[in-house]
């Protein structure tokens, strides 16, 4: 078991900022476009966070042009140029699911002080 845990140490970021659900986070994701590469940012709330160590994943939802969107982020990654917190997010549960049928104020999380 000793050899697995060294594997995954040597591939996980050291520069992970902490965060957690309800938070609302803006993700820099690198994208391969022909021989050109950029960052395309992708800010919205984490309504889940999954599994530990390497194969760490969080789901990030936002509205674009009134459509809910998701995506879910490898955290280790290379392709996951940065992560940063815009604002804590305070709840209580682990995942945000109900979300999905909430539309306007009611989608609204409130913000830790």
């Amino acid at each position: 078991m000793g050899l697995i845990e060294q594997i995954e140490a040597e591939g996980m970021k050291e520069n992970v900022p902490a965060f957690n659900v309800g938070d609302t986070v803006k993700v820099g994701y690198r994208i391969i476009e022909g021989g050109k590469e950029r960052i395309q940012n992708f800010e919205g709330v984490v309504i889940a966070k999954k599994n530990g160590g390497i194969r760490e994943s969080f789901t990030v939802r936002r509205l674009s042009f009134g459509v809910g969107v998701e995506r879910c982020f490898p955290l280790h990654s290379p392709r996951v140029a940065y992560v940063n917190v815009v604002r804590a997010g305070k709840v209580r549960r682990a995942k945000l699911y109900y979300l999905r049928g909430l539309t306007g104020k009611a989608a609204k999380i409130k913000e830790k002080k």
